[in-house]
């Protein structure tokens, strides 16, 4: 018999079987040819050979036959071999095949199921997490063990044919401990990962695993192609990257050992021979360390650069020169020097790229990859990387990973590795390092320096504006030159409103300040006045947030909130932290008992205390939701009517036109800013106070009484310099309050106290006050909802909560009509009660007022 003949009729599976050889259900033996535990051999039926993957047996590399196993096995010649191999084929041993874990079902709809599973499972997620892989982007997919058992919590990623079709899968076991119970793969493993490349490729990186190669895909735009571990580059590997017609370069990034070194140089002889028109290089990959664990330990940015600064192994000219046996310097042509990076002065960092940064000493070039953590301060772990300055021999440089610059038993080690290495003394390394670490620490505190807030210097007013201010703050007509400067600014309309919360604001500099809440619908310009309004404060004087958590103020400064003024933009955003704020409003102060660890380690409950008090100034829709915080503040409702919306729009009319004058916005802005620097810190005394009586009417009347009150003091607070100082029996300054004080404080806050006094919120008074005037237009004297709907254009989801609420209080009552037709027919019970309550507040104002009068 020929030779084929002989093979093609023997199955390797019976010469195994011979020697007592069973494959196990991955069709995988311990080889015979080596010391080997673990079975490092595979069988492969298809092409009746086995293959070694052990880079410790001498037989790896190479396919092996029924013929040479038997003559390598035996110790025996060719000849022998071949008639041990004849005397077999009659022999009737059948093989022993094992059971592959993928069933018939279709791949593609398993790995959908699987994929889901991944973003089911909680510790799926922190698993692929922590190896900084979790991404839509990624295909991968987890195995709870619903499908198959040996893979079982793992991480699957799938493996491709030509046709992009998944043949079979990788997992990674997510709970192993140990190195050889990590990987697993399906029976007859086949296919690629994470794909062939596509015949566009003209630079491709091969990684050591499947995980390097999904992080190359996730952090760089190269092509990555996976082997199977770091000696495994099979036929499927070679043959996908000869089918590459434009291919250039093929760059190896292999794990930063000596395996992966050693098989970087053996990978690249065999694919050098296989393309010899294709430059082969290498990423110098630093020691003990991965594609996926530089991703974990440094910005991404690590992976391109260490790939920009990859090492030339072979190329075409290389090849050709060889095949010629001709050198360089007999063809007159001189070799390209490498890359080194730019020199900068000796003793000074180049930081110009903060994730590599460098530093000469003398003739050493030093490079920290990855740049440097800022924190821990008691630690500064880099990665270094230290070469002869402008030498071309790659031998010449060394990296460590991890270096920790403080810790000095580590420090030594290296330095004596790099001194063997380079052939430099140690003496000038040390020098050099601990120039290096000194610099680095430097760098380090700037950059900490740099992230800290910036704290606005306070700004000193000159003589000249001081007396510009005080001129103004003496003036006669003081809250109307105040509302002309405040319009100046662009805040349309709202005059009282306005004015009510720029005395608000101002409140905040003594010692009992207001609080406001500026409610309205949604798109009336709450915010914007508050935002407009609080641009007239300092800007050191405030702290604006739109969303907190629930200790967030705990850890400020004991005095960083003290006399500021605090704006929330959304009180939905803000709820978490609403009762803290509530407590500073009410108390002045919050304080909480924590647990934390001193120095020692040891647990030790402190007091965290922050000092107010503060000024609270909110916006929302939700009038009822957040009573408690309501009944803290001042409540103003924004004007919505339609002459206001007209000029609102006139003005965005006219700023897109360019005729707004912005420059004396501005100047007004600053000269507003600057009238609150002039405010002092000074007692007020109200003696009119034991007469003001706030209305019968309004509800939780001990609140507000202190609110009107409050209101007071703080318009004598900003008439300051109109009044005279005096001195109590304890010889302490204070001011006191006028009857123009009192008068000017119910002429803003009439709207206020009439809103308290009401039972209904803003919004539906609007509505029922909207609904008589139409009756009264039209002359009637009762109406269906879907008249009111197509007359005011109303929502009907609001529309109804109106009238629900309108019922509840009695306001209306239903006098006919039915559901299914025209609907429920609607009369006002209550038509001349807001009138009434006007009156009754504003003539319990007037009258506490007139009383006082005679008695001046």
């Amino acid at each position: 018999m020929e030779i084929q003949e002989i093979l093609k009729a023997l199955s390797i599976h019976t010469v195994l079987a011979h020697y007592g050889i069973r494959p196990n259900r991955n069709k995988m033996v311990c080889c015979p040819f080596h010391d080997d535990k673990n079975p490092s051999m595979q069988v492969y039926a298809e092409t009746n050979t086995v293959f070694c993957f052990s880079g410790n047996c001498k037989m790896n590399g190479k396919k092996i036959d029924a013929i040479q196993f038997i003559q390598d096995k035996e110790n025996i010649s060719k000849h022998e071999a071949i008639l041990k191999a004849q005397s077999l084929i009659n022999q009737s041993i059948q093989p022993v095949i094992t059971k592959p874990i993928i069933q018939t079902e279709n791949l593609n709809d398993i790995f959908q199921k699987l994929k889901q599973s991944l973003y089911s499972s909680s510790k799926a997620r922190a698993y692929a997490e922590s190896r900084s892989i979790y991404n839509a982007k990624l295909e991968a997919g987890y195995n709870n063990g619903t499908h198959y058992s040996k893979l079982k919590n793992c991480i699957i990623f799938p493996l491709k044919d030509r046709q992009n079709n998944i043949v079979s899968f990788y997992g990674r076991n997510i709970e192993s401990k140990g190195k050889d119970d990590r990987h697993f793969y399906t029976a007859n493993r086949k296919g690629l990962y994470p794909n062939y490349p596509t015949v566009e490729t003209e630079i491709l990186i091969l990684t050591e695993s499947i995980i390097d190669a999904a992080t190359i895909q996730l952090y760089t735009t190269y092509k990555g192609l996976s082997l199977y571990g770091t000696n495994v580059l099979n036929e499927d590997h070679q043959e996908a990257i000869q089918d590459l017609p434009k291919l250039k370069e093929i760059i190896f990034f292999l794990n930063g050992d000596e395996a992966g070194r050693e098989w970087t140089k053996k990978h690249s002889e065999t694919l050098r021979q296989l393309l010899p028109n294709i430059t082969i290089s290498q990423v110098n990959t630093p020691d003990e360390e991965d594609i996926n664990s530089l991703i974990q330990g440094h910005e991404a940015e690590i992976l391109t650069h260490l790939i920009n600064e990859r090492q030339i192994l072979f190329s075409s000219i290389d090849f050709s020169n060889e095949e010629k046996n001709v050198s360089h310097i007999s063809n007159n042509e001189e070799p390209e020097p490498p890359i080194i990076p730019s020199l900068t002065t000796t003793g000074k960092l180049n930081t110009s790229n903060a994730d590599y940064i460098s530093f000469v000493y003398e003739n050493l070039l030093f490079s920290i990859i990855g740049g440097i953590a800022l924190y821990p301060l008691d630690k500064l772990k880099i990665t270094l990387k230290i070469q002869i300055a402008k030498s071309q021999n790659p031998l010449h440089s060394i990296r460590q990973s991890n270096l920790d610059l403080y810790s000095e038993e580590q420090l030594q080690r290296f330095i004596k590795t790099t001194s063997e290495k380079l052939e430099v003394g140690s003496k000038q390394i040390n020098y050099a390092i601990a120039e290096l670490t000194s610099l680095l620490e430097d760098y380090r505190n700037a950059k900490i320096e740099e992230q800290k807030p910036k704290t606005e210097k306070p700004k000193v007013l000159s003589e000249f504006r001081k007396q510009e201010l005080i001129k103004i703050l003496q003036s006669k007509n003081l809250y109307k030159k105040l509302n002309d400067l405040i319009g100046k600014t662009g805040v349309i309309g709202e005059a009282k409103n306005r004015l009510i919360m720029w005395t608000v604001f101002t409140s905040r500099l003594t010692e009992n300040p207001l609080h406001i809440i500026c409610l309205g619908a949604s798109g009336t310009g709450k915010t914007y006045l508050q935002e407009r309004i609080s641009e007239l404060i300092p800007k050191p004087h405030q702290l604006s947030f739109t969303a907190s958590t629930e200790n967030a103020l705990y850890y400020v400064g004991k005095t960083d909130l003290k006399n500021k003024l605090i704006l929330i933009e959304d009180m939905d955003g803000a709820n978490a932290v609403l009762y803290v704020l509530r407590e500073l409003q009410s108390k002045g102060y919050i304080s909480k008992i924590v647990p934390m660890k001193d120095s020692k380690g040891n647990m030790k409950t402190i007091l965290l205390e922050v000092e107010g008090p503060i000024c609270l100034s909110g916006t929302t829709t939700k009038e009822r939701i957040y009573e408690d915080n309501a009944n803290r503040c001042l409540l103003i409702y924004l004007d919505n009517s339609e002459a206001q919306q007209q000029s609102i729009m006139q003005y965005q009319r006219l700023l897109s036109a360019g005729k707004i004058n912005k420059a004396e916005e501005e100047n007004s802005k600053e000269l507003l800013q600057d009238l609150q620097l002039m405010f002092k810190k000074i007692n007020i005394v109200n003696p009119f106070a034991d007469k003001l009586i706030i209305p019968e009417s309004v509800f939780k009347p001990l609140r507000t009484n202190a609110h009107y009150l409050q209101f007071i003091e703080a318009i004598t607070f900003v008439h300051q310099y109109q009044r005279e100082v005096k001195k109590d029996s304890q010889g302490n300054p204070f001011i006191e309050t006028t009857l123009e004080d009192i008068e000017l404080a119910n002429e803003l806050l009439k709207d206020v106290l009439l809103a308290k006094s009401d039972e209904l919120t803003k919004a539906c008074r609007d509505f029922l006050e909207t609904l008589k005037a139409l009756l009264i237009k039209e002359k009637k004297h009762s109406f269906f909802k879907n008249e009111i709907r197509e007359a005011t254009r109303i929502n009907p989801h609001t529309l109804k909560k109106y009238l629900q609420q309108l019922s509840f209080f009695g306001y209306i009552k239903t006098i006919g009509g039915d559901k299914y037709k025209a609907g429920y027919e609607y009369e006002i019970t209550k038509k001349d009660e807001y009138t009434n309550l006007k009156n009754a507040v504003e003539t319990a104002l007037d009258k506490a007022l007139q009383d006082l009068k005679p008695k001046q």
